[in-house]
């Protein structure tokens, strides 16, 4: 009986001392300190949290002062200092979501659900290009030819109408019919400016023979000059591909015209666009693709994907 009077005892003497801790009466604190005491360490905190965020704010400010979000970055790979120095190529559609490290376009000939995905992300891509006038944003668009490339602060012109035959919008980019449409693209680099070929013997042997005889017939259209351009070929990867893959067009060229570049962070400016339009590509049968830009300073590497750029196509 004495040993549970002692424990109530310590219970209650316990409790008093956490209530006395919360408020003593005596001395008016609360949790062991006065009012003034946590008026005190209260405008301490104030001032030492609001010195931190003045500082960071400071240093951020000192870092966009280093940064020139409106024009172009310190180094590019056309100045020389960057690490970048040889374009990469782009396609369009891309895969679905969940299939993201896939490079397989895989579609049903004429099914509309199943080629919704595929048309709608050449939907999206195309967009920006359609209806381009000549003020975007505050930013002169002019229509450019080689004799006629942009002035400064100037951007080229490209409209989606420019793409031919099954490789529009309204044709369903020929997916509901048996000629699908790849739309390439070189990626955006700052000041890089293509070294494009300018006599025939300068065509290197790697090139496709099909590319060669095009640019010949190029050149005899365009009074014995071969067109400043950054030409494009696709071909099937292996031998049973390239007897698969079928005939091929171009458009707008068969290649990216040299007035577009260099890309100067010039807002309104849209990459130039290659449409490849695979005309009968054989059903059931996957077909590995390369596609390669061909130019002076453009190397070709497939294990980092430089200048070229590799899909799958497979038609049901």
């Amino acid at each position: 009986m004495a040993d549970n009077n002692t424990l109530y005892r310590n219970i209650a003497e316990r409790d008093d001392s956490f209530k006395k801790y919360l408020w003593n009466s005596e001395k008016k604190e609360f949790l062991g300190r006065t009012g003034t005491s946590w008026i005190k360490i209260g405008v301490f905190y104030v001032i030492f949290y609001a010195c931190l965020a003045g500082f960071f704010a400071i240093m951020m400010a000192v870092f966009y002062q280093t940064l020139d979000t409106n024009h172009l970055p310190k180094y590019t790979p056309g100045g020389g200092g960057s690490l970048l120095r040889n374009p990469a190529m782009g396609f369009r559609p891309l895969p679905r979501h969940e299939n993201v490290e896939s490079t397989l376009i895989w579609y049903k000939n004429g099914d509309n659900d199943n080629i919704k995905h595929w048309v709608d992300s050449l939907n999206r891509f195309i967009k920006p290009y359609e209806g381009t006038s000549d003020q975007i944003s505050g930013q002169h668009i002019t229509d450019c030819s080689e004799d006629n490339p942009p002035k400064e602060g100037e951007v080229c012109k490209f409209q989606d109408t420019w793409l031919t035959d099954r490789c529009q919008k309204g044709e369903s980019w020929g997916y509901m019919r048996e000629s699908p449409c790849i739309l390439l693209k070189l990626n955006k680099m700052i000041k890089w400016v293509p070294e494009v070929y300018e006599k025939l013997d300068e065509l290197p042997d790697a090139m496709p023979q099909s590319l060669k005889d095009h640019i010949k017939t190029s050149m005899e259209e365009n009074q014995g000059k071969i067109p400043r351009m950054i030409w494009v070929s696709c071909e099937g990867e292996n031998p049973a591909d390239q007897e698969y893959i079928g005939p091929i067009t171009y458009s707008p060229w068969q290649g990216f015209p040299a007035y577009y570049f260099p890309y100067m962070h010039n807002p309104g400016y849209l990459s130039p666009i290659v449409a490849v339009q695979f005309n009968a590509p054989a059903s059931y049968v996957l077909i590995n693709i390369e596609c390669r830009a061909w130019a002076k300073n453009i190397k070709h590497d497939r294990q980092d994907r430089l200048g070229l750029v590799h899909f799958e196509l497979m038609k049901d």
